[in-house]
């Protein structure tokens, strides 16, 4: 199975903005991306986006351990507006720089803790996590709570200008 994700250039400036921003106390900024979700003819996923959702500074919590730490209460609101809008649910986050960005170990540890979670509320999408740079993505995916992950064979971002962008790195 390939997947690609297309993301309107508006969704994915609103989403690098929000990231950047200044943070009262943690080392990065999340967020939640919703998109739609159909198979193509040739087994294809293709995944638009939809909206970026940032997560208030309230709902993040105080911690050492990690870059950025949300609570519960962030995770419900995400899941909320996804189970609402009917769409798919990516956590989303940048590690900054410039080229394809590389998830970070606790990245790769936390995501199979929570993304599988995301099936209780809306079953039948597919969910992932996202992590970009300044100019590309990197993305993990989940067809079912009970499968392994893939990676985002690639991603496209729709308007001025058209850009593709990211892609597969191999097995997990």
């Amino acid at each position: 199975m390939r997947a690609i994700f297309k993301l309107p250039s508006r969704v994915l400036c609103s989403a690098r903005a929000d990231l950047g921003r200044k943070r009262p106390f943690a080392y990065e900024r999340v967020g939640f991306l919703t998109a739609g979700a159909s198979f193509l003819k040739d087994a294809t996923l293709l995944l638009l986006g939809r909206e970026y959702r940032p997560i208030e500074d309230d709902d993040y919590i105080r911690t050492r351990e990690v870059g950025a730490m949300i609570g519960p209460d962030a995770m419900r609101k995400g899941l909320q507006h996804a189970y609402k809008t009917k769409s798919a649910l990516f956590h989303i986050h940048t590690h900054g720089g410039r080229g394809r960005p590389g998830f970070s170990s606790v990245d790769l540890a936390d995501a199979p803790n929570f993304v599988p979670s995301f099936f209780n509320a809306i079953p039948a999408s597919p969910h992932g996590v996202i992590v970009l740079s300044d100019d590309s993505a990197r993305g993990l995916i989940w067809i079912s709570p009970t499968e392994q992950p893939t990676y985002i064979d690639g991603f496209v971002q729709v308007g001025a200008p058209l850009l593709k962008f990211g892609g597969n790195d191999g097995p997990l």
